[in-house]
């Protein structure tokens, strides 16, 4: 499973939860995109997954807690042509 995920990857938050050992309330918010910063093989004690994943908050996230997203695609931007200003002669 943690083959798929690198750094720089993104990341959707789609399980907000208190944490799994603690059951304290996490930073995290459910429906927000985070960039992966780091990747740590762990098997997490919930059995669901099997690394930890460092999103700049707080400290590494249960990997059960992401789902990953597509890289976005490059898009062209379309640009508007310089046009000279008419200026007519009285």
């Amino acid at each position: 499973m943690s083959e798929a995920l690198g750094p720089g990857d993104l990341v959707l938050c789609v399980n907000a939860a208190p944490n799994h050992m603690t059951g304290e309330p996490v930073p995290l918010v459910a429906g927000e995109t985070y960039r992966v910063l780091d990747l740590w093989e762990f098997a997490c004690p919930c059995g669901r997954s099997d690394a930890l994943l460092d999103v700049g908050i707080g400290f590494a996230w249960c990997q059960s807690r992401f789902r990953k997203l597509p890289k976005p695609k490059a898009r062209a931007k379309t640009r508007r042509a310089a046009t000279p200003k008419v200026i007519e002669r009285v």
